[in-house]
C-alpha cells in the first residue's frame, strides 16, 4: 500500500477526498456500461478507459477490487425519457431480429473494441434483462416505503413524497421547483402525479417486444432502476465508488440515489466519479452533425472527418494526456500529436527494456531526476488519477534515456537509481497506464501481408461459393489470428498473448 494518501474528486461533496474503502482491503466499484443497440463510439471509450485506470491503480495500491460494469439491454427509451420506444426494441424491429440478437451482436463488438483499447474486463458484467426479479423486488420496497405509486399498470417514483424526507438533487444540485418549471407536459404524463416523477416500471403496449410479468401487469423496467438493483446485488446496499460520464449525472445517477435511499434508507455510494465530455473539432458529437465517430471507424480511418486511421493505443494515449475531469476535443491534429507522443514514449520503453547499466561517475542532477521519478508519478496518481502529469514526467525523463542510448553509456547515474527508474517507467507504461507497444520488424510485416492475402483468397472463394476452400483458409488462419466476419468483409487482429 502506498504511504501517500490517494485522493479522488467526489462529485457528491464537490471536493477532493482521501479514499477510504468501507471494508479494506476490499473495494466495490460500479460503472454504468453501454446500452448495446449500436456500435461502440468515442463516448463509450472515455469512461471505460477512466475506470480501467482506476481499476489498475487500486490493484497496484494493494486493494482487492470487485469491479461491476453493467450492460443495458432493456428499458432505455428514446431521448432518455419515460415515453417512446425501447432503443433495443426499435433496432430489433427495424432489422427484423430478436432483441437478444441485437444485444449479442453489439455486446461482442463493444468487447472487441475494449480489448483493442487494452481495457481490463470487469469482475462482473451483469445484463439488465437478467435481473428483472431484482428490479421488481426493489420497486416493491420503494412502494412499501411510500416513495412510489402504481398508475394504469406503470409505477412511478414520487419525488414530492421523497422530498419531504430526503433531498432529490443532492448529486446534481438541481432544485425540484426548477425541474417542475422546466418540464413540458408530454403525452402519457397525465398518469403521473407530477411531471418530474420518473418511471420505475412501464406498462407494455401491445406492440412492445420486450416485456415481463409483474405485480402491476405485463411491462418492463425503467432505465434507472437497473443500476440500483444490480449494484446492490453485487456490491451491497452501500459501496465505495460509482461512476460514468457527466451526461449520466442527471437524471440517471440522481435517480439511482433516490431509488436506493427510497428502498433502504441508506446512501448507496460514498464516492461518485464522473469523467468529462468530449467534442469533435469543437462541436458536440452527434449524428445530426455528421461527426459521430464509432471506434471501428476511428481504427480503420473510414469516417470522412478522419485524415487517417488511428490505432487503439493512440486513442487511449490521447485520452490519458488529459485529466479525466477535463473536456477533450478530438481533431486530426490532436490525434496525430498523440500518435507522435506515444511513439516517443514507446521508443523510450523499448530502449529501457534492453539497456544495460554501465558504471560512470554519478552526476547529482541526473541522479536526482531519475531517483525522484517514481515518487512524482505516484504523487500525480494519488492526486485524483492525474495521468496527464504522469505522462509529462515520462516525457521529461525520456531525454536522459535518449542520451544514454546515443552514447551507449548510462552516464551520470548509479545502478540503484537507474534500475529503480527503469522498473518504475515500465510499470507505469504497461501496468498502470495500460499502454501497449509493438516492435515493428520485417517478419511482422510479412506475416501481416500473408494474412491479408489469404483473406482476399478466402473472400473470392466465398463469392464463388467454394465453401470448402473458404473453411480451410479460415481454419488455418484461426490458429494464428482472431477473425471477425461480417456480411461483406472480414477483419482480423493478432491474438493477444496471455
Amino acid at each position: 500500500m502506498s504511504n501517500n494518501s490517494f485522493q479522488v474528486y467526489n462529485t457528491l461533496t464537490r471536493k477532493k477526498e482521501v479514499f477510504a474503502p468501507i471494508n479494506p482491503p476490499f473495494v466495490g466499484m460500479y460503472l454504468c456500461g453501454p446500452t448495446v443497440y449500436g456500435d461502440a463510439h468515442l463516448g463509450h471509450a472515455r469512461p471505460a478507459i477512466t475506470f480501467d485506470i482506476l481499476f489498475r491503480y487500486l490493484k497496484h495500491l494493494g486493494y482487492k477490487v470487485r469491479y461491476v460494469r453493467n450492460i443495458t439491454d432493456v428499458g432505455h427509451l428514446e431521448n432518455d425519457s419515460d415515453e417512446g420506444e425501447d432503443k433495443i426494441g426499435k433496432k430489433a424491429r427495424l432489422e427484423k431480429l430478436e432483441p437478444m440478437e441485437v444485444v449479442q451482436h453489439y455486446t461482442l463488438g463493444y468487447h472487441r473494441n475494449m480489448d483493442a483499447l487494452n481495457v481490463i474486463p470487469p469482475s462482473i458484467e451483469p445484463h439488465a434483462s437478467g435481473h428483472i426479479i431484482e428490479q421488481i423486488e426493489m420497486i416493491k420496497r420503494i412502494i412499501a416505503h411510500g416513495f412510489a405509486y402504481e398508475s394504469n399498470g406503470s409505477v412511478y417514483f414520487d419525488i414530492n413524497s421523497y422530498q419531504k424526507e430526503h433531498n432529490y438533487g443532492q448529486l446534481s444540485g438541481r432544485i425540484t421547483e426548477d425541474l417542475i418549471n422546466n418540464t413540458r407536459e408530454l403525452d402519457g404524463q397525465s398518469e403521473k402525479r407530477s411531471p418530474i416523477d420518473f418511471a420505475l416500471w412501464k406498462k407494455a403496449a401491445p406492440e412492445h417486444i420486450m416485456h415481463w410479468p409483474s405485480p402491476w401487469g405485463e411491462g418492463f423496467p425503467g432505465w434507472h432502476i437497473e443500476c440500483s438493483a444490480m449494484s446492490r446485488k453485487y456490491l451491497g446496499e452501500t459501496f465505495d465508488i460509482h461512476g460514468g460520464g457527466m451526461d449520466l449525472l442527471f437524471p440517471h445517477h440522481e435517480c439511482e440515489i433516490a431509488q436506493s435511499i427510497g428502498s433502504s434508507g441508506k446512501q448507496p455510494v460514498r464516492y461518485w466519479l464522473h469523467n468529462n465530455m468530449l467534442t469533435i473539432n469543437g462541436q458536440k458529437m452527434g449524428k445530426s452533425l455528421n461527426n459521430f465517430i464509432n471506434l471501428d471507424e476511428l481504427f480503420t480511418g473510414s469516417h470522412k472527418l478522419l485524415e487517417q486511421a488511428y490505432t487503439p493505443m493512440t486513442l487511449r494515449f490521447c485520452m490519458l494526456q488529459s485529466h479525466y475531469r477535463n473536456p477533450i476535443d478530438f481533431s486530426n491534429k490532436g490525434l496525430q500529436d498523440a500518435e507522435k507522443g506515444l511513439a516517443r514514449l514507446s521508443e523510450t520503453y523499448l530502449m529501457l527494456r534492453d539497456m544495460k547499466w554501465v558504471s560512470t561517475p554519478v552526476n547529482a542532477e541526473i541522479e536526482k531526476d531519475l531517483s525522484s521519478f517514481e515518487k512524482e508519478c505516484t504523487d500525480a496518481m494519488n492526486d485524483d488519477l492525474n495521468t496527464a502529469i504522469v505522462i509529462s514526467h515520462m516525457f521529461q525523463s525520456s531525454a536522459h534515456v535518449n542520451r544514454f542510448h546515443a552514447s551507449g553509456k548510462t552516464e551520470g547515474v548509479s545502478e540503484k537509481a537507474f534500475e529503480s527508474y527503469r522498473k518504475a517507467f515500465m510499470l507505469y507504461f504497461t501496468d498502470i497506464l495500460g499502454l501497449v507497444t509493438e516492435e515493428k520488424n520485417t517478419s511482422n510485416e510479412d506475416f501481416d501481408n500473408l494474412v491479408n492475402n489469404l483473406i482476399e483468397v478466402r473472400t473470392e472463394a466465398k463469392q464463388k461459393k467454394d465453401f470448402a476452400l473458404s473453411d480451410t483458409i479460415r481454419n488455418i488462419l484461426s490458429k494464428f489470428v482472431v477473425l471477425q466476419d461480417s456480411a461483406t468483409t472480414t477483419v482480423w487482429k493478432h491474438e493477444r498473448k496471455k
